[in-house]
């Protein structure tokens, strides 16, 4: 049978007394070692994968899975506006975020948006099944040290923001991220399926919140806080 052109599948189903979970990451690399690793436990299977927003939502639907593992760095799509998407189509599946983006400022957006759990990239194998095996148990998981300042910021009465840059929306945040990284206007309509006038718009109120003069300065800020937004890949 010829290999599916919107999502990559398992060679083999998962056993049935398994939980069965799903694969969003567009690295290959890393979606094999993680089915390598949660395969390896009796109770976990992997059910499918897919390097896209796109192909996840035309395989999940099919494949049923219990849990998705998602990365919100994905090619051509906002990782936050798949998990609400998620959220709305299927709201009895558990999300759990493993990114490499700084758990201090996404973390508490990604469970806003409908994920039971964020967990980094540099995370150790044991704490990413720990993380799998809670939120499959129906709890919340982030790291101790996150959970105490969330915790913190509950007993203050305030929402817990790294800076000023938690006074960005989600999109505001997504496009300081890609102006940092030196993508153009016209690059950031394209990558986010935007006009270039929402972009603007958008650069017009990140602008406002942060009390930048001008568009050089902006792109100051975007460059400095790059690093801060997001773990290196290397």
């Amino acid at each position: 049978m010829p290999k599916s052109k919107t999502a990559l599948t398992l060679a083999r189903p998962p056993a049935p007394d398994r939980r069965r979970i799903f694969l969003i990451d567009d690295h290959s690399i890393m979606r094999e070692g993680l089915r390598r690793l949660l395969e390896a436990e009796s109770e976990l299977s992997v059910c499918g994968e897919a390097s896209t927003a796109k192909q996840a939502l035309a395989a999940i639907a099919a494949d049923q899975p219990d849990l998705v593992l998602i990365d919100i760095a994905l090619p051509g799509a906002d990782g936050l506006e798949l998990i609400k998407t998620l959220r709305a189509r299927f709201p009895a599946l558990l999300m759990l975020v493993l990114s490499m983006h700084d758990e201090a400022l996404y973390a508490e957006r990604v469970l806003r948006a409908g994920a039971k759990g964020y967990v980094m990239k540099s995370s150790s194998s044991e704490q990413l099944l720990e993380a799998v095996r809670k939120v499959m148990a129906g709890e919340i998981f982030v790291s101790s040290a996150l959970s105490s300042q969330m915790l913190q910021s509950m007993v203050k009465g305030r929402t817990q923001a790294l800076g000023s840059l938690g006074q960005l929306s989600d999109r505001e945040l997504e496009i300081v991220q890609l102006i940092g990284q030196g993508l153009s206007t016209s690059e950031i309509s394209t990558r986010l399926g935007i006009s270039s006038k929402t972009v603007e718009s958008h650069r017009g109120n990140i602008r406002a919140k942060l009390s930048l003069k001008s568009g050089a300065e902006l792109a100051r800020f975007s460059i400095a806080n790059a690093a801060g937004t997001m773990e290196s890949a290397g």
